[in-house]
C-alpha cells in the first residue's frame, strides 16, 4: 500500500480519494494552502494531479523540489472552455499537459492516465456495458507499473489497461477530450469512456 497525496478535492479528486482509501492506501487531500500542499507532497510516494488542467502546470511547477523522485499521476486535461463551460479546444495544441509537466519536472516520473472518461468511470469501470480502456503514457516503466497497480486497485482489469509508450503519447489521449462536449450534448452526462475494441 502507498502513501498518496491527491491535489484537487472536486468530484475527480474526491472520488479517487474514497476509492483508493477503500483499497487500503493512505490518502491525503490537503487543503488549498501552499504550506499544506507542499507538506503533503513531500511525504507522499505518489501524487495525483486532479486539479483543473488549465492551472496545473503553474501549480505543480512550483512544487518541483517536493516532487523530486515522486510518481506524478496526471488525470487532468488542459482545455480552453467554450461559452457553455465544456471543452472547446486544447490549451497545448501539438503537445500535452503531461509533456509540459515532465519538462517542468525533469526529476519527477509523470504518468498520464484516466483522462479519457467521465469521472465516475475512473473508480467504477465495470459500470459500463462494454469494457472501457485506461491508457498509460510515461517515460519510466517502473512508474507505469506502479500506476497500473493503482488502476487494478480501482477495479480495472489488466486487459483493460493499455500502455501507449512514452509521455509524448499523452497528446493523443488528451486530444480525446474534444469528443466529450459532443458526447455530452448528444447523450447527457451518462458515464462513458474511450474503449479500444479488439
Amino acid at each position: 500500500m502507498s502513501d498518496i497525496t491527491i491535489l484537487g478535492g472536486g468530484r475527480v479528486g474526491g472520488g479517487l480519494a474514497t476509492a483508493l482509501t477503500r483499497a487500503g492506501h493512505k490518502v491525503t487531500v490537503p487543503p488549498r494552502s501552499p504550506d499544506a500542499t507542499a507538506d503533503a507532497v513531500r511525504t507522499a510516494r505518489i501524487v495525483i494531479n486532479a486539479t483543473p488542467g488549465a492551472g496545473s502546470l503553474e501549480r505543480l511547477a512550483a512544487l518541483r523540489a517536493e516532487l523530486r523522485g515522486k510518481i506524478l499521476v496526471d488525470v487532468s486535461n488542459a482545455t480552453v472552455d467554450g461559452p457553455d463551460g465544456l471543452p472547446a479546444d486544447l490549451l497545448y495544441p501539438g503537445s500535452s499537459l503531461a509533456e509540459r509537466l515532465q519538462e517542468a519536472l525533469p526529476e519527477t516520473h509523470v504518468v498520464k492516465t484516466l483522462n479519457t472518461m467521465l469521472h465516475s468511470v475512473m473508480t467504477d469501470p465495470s459500470s459500463l456495458a462494454q469494457p472501457p480502456t485506461a491508457f498509460l503514457s510515461g517515460a519510466d516503466p517502473e512508474a507505469k507499473q506502479v500506476v497500473r497497480g493503482l488502476l487494478v486497485d480501482l477495479g480495472w482489469r489488466q486487459e483493460w489497461i493499455t500502455d501507449l509508450g512514452g509521455i509524448e503519447t499523452a497528446r493523443a489521449t488528451e486530444g480525446a477530450i474534444l469528443f466529450v462536449p459532443h458526447v455530452i450534448r448528444s447523450s447527457g452526462f451518462a458515464p462513458f469512456a474511450i474503449s479500444i475494441a479488439r
